[in-house]
């Protein structure tokens, strides 16, 4: 069976490894640990394609350490029984574990004694976050290095070797592949050189030879072989959270282009209950009294786009950001709120006065319960200088207004007079 491009190209050496030089090159940890052959088990998080496994098979041919392929997920504990009874006859085997975060206790349980010994050197591979996935048992016998996503000049270098290797590689087909196809093979992928490499295969494999013995490799072709590659984005990912905090923070930051940047991408990836949900947050927590209305309209948006659905969805959305973002911000409110909880937290609630207290029942005057109590629209002004917070808190101050929008700088206007008011009587 003809193995695909990118399993074929694999790097044997750490010469041979593209991009991840925060980690493989000259004077890098890797490097470091290859050269003085002191390997410790390690987890390796990044998006899919960006060379973990890569990494793993290098570390294994610059060494000429045995090297294994197992998956957390769906091998067994006696396959890892299998490598470990290789470790004990070879001395050492480098075991690449692939999505480690999904590791049961049971396999953990066994392979621990193993990575203490060192007979086993396990590189995990996973798409997400170790910090927040990986049991602390794994972490703590491990050294954690993140892989970055490729450059568009890392997948084009890569893709360039390809073309030119005869015994791996497409250097045996008489191919001829245009600027601009090379560029967009590059860009398309997102940084997923699988991808790319798969991509190319396809495409020199299916394109016969024009008339004058080439494969000519067009922008045309290339797109239809790689069609668009789906951004890096899984919605249980490390990655998924980034973009929806970047998503917040655009806005936050008033940045049109940039949360519409992230918002097509949480679009790509058809995630609307969160795109729905974020909005809604963003309205209340960043926008909040600096322009309720732009709140308001957010909701519209959201219930308009959840009853659209995707495609369509795309445009209330749009709508909502931009508003969103244009708006002036003030988050007084829930900060004033949270003042208020903390010191809740803290013991200071106190007794309800006696004069707010429910007196709708028999009894109650007895008790002294509403006694004194004076009804604000009784007064000409709507108010009465009356004690409402409990006796420990009489004199606390939460809300402090700003004036970044005509309608929360209305609102200050009013607080500071009411408590001018107070100050008086």
């Amino acid at each position: 069976m003809q193995q695909p491009l990118a399993y074929r190209m694999r790097p044997r050496n750490l010469e041979e490894v593209v991009g991840q030089q925060h980690l493989v090159g000259p004077g890098k940890i890797i490097r470091r640990m290859v050269d003085a052959r002191m390997l410790s088990s390690m987890i390796l998080y990044g998006p899919p394609g960006t060379g973990k496994t890569s990494i793993a098979s290098a570390i294994a041919g610059s060494t000429n350490y045995a090297f294994r392929m197992l998956n957390a997920a769906t091998d067994t504990k006696k396959d890892l029984q299998i490598v470990a009874e290789e470790a004990k006859m070879s001395g050492t085997v480098i075991l690449l574990l692939d999505e480690v975060h999904r590791l049961d206790k049971t396999k953990q349980d066994f392979l621990l004694p193993h990575l203490e010994s060192g007979r086993i050197i396990m590189i995990g591979a996973t798409t997400e976050n170790p910090y927040i996935t990986i049991n602390p048992a794994i972490r703590s016998r491990t050294q954690i290095f993140e892989v970055k996503p490729l450059t568009e000049e890392d997948i084009q270098a890569a893709v360039e070797s390809a073309l030119k290797d005869p015994e791996r590689g497409l250097g045996n087909f008489p191919i001829k592949i245009d600027e601009e196809a090379l560029r967009f093979l590059s860009q398309a992928t997102n940084g997923d050189l699988r991808s790319a490499l798969n991509g190319l295969e396809l495409a020199a494999r299916s394109t016969p030879e024009n008339e004058g013995g080439k494969i000519h490799l067009t922008l045309s072709i290339i797109e239809e072989c790689v069609q668009r590659k789906a951004l890096t984005h899984d919605k249980d990912g490390d990655a998924h959270y980034d973009v929806i905090s970047a998503f917040q923070k655009s806005v936050r930051g008033s940045d049109v282009d940039a949360a519409l940047h992230y918002l097509g991408r949480l679009v790509e990836a058809g995630d609307l209950p969160i795109i729905c949900r974020r909005l809604m947050v963003m309205g209340y927590e960043d926008i909040g009294l600096a322009n309720p209305q732009a709140a308001a309209r957010t909701v519209q948006a959201v219930q308009a786009a959840e009853k659209l659905g995707f495609p369509e969805a795309r445009m209330p959305l749009a709508n909502a950001v931009v508003d969103l973002c244009l708006s002036p911000k003030s988050n007084s409110a829930y900060v004033a709120l949270d003042a208020a909880i903390a010191d809740i937290r803290l013991g200071k609630a106190g007794e309800v006065p006696d004069h707010l207290r429910d007196s709708h029942y028999k009894g109650a005057k007895e008790l002294n319960r509403g006694i004194g109590y004076q009804y604000p629209h009784d007064s000409e002004i709507a108010w009465v200088d009356q004690q409402y917070l409990p006796d420990k808190l009489k004199n606390a101050h939460y809300y402090e207004p700003k004036k970044t929008g005509k309608y929360e700088e209305a609102l200050g206007q009013q607080y500071y007079r009411i408590l001018k008011w107070k100050k008086k009587k």
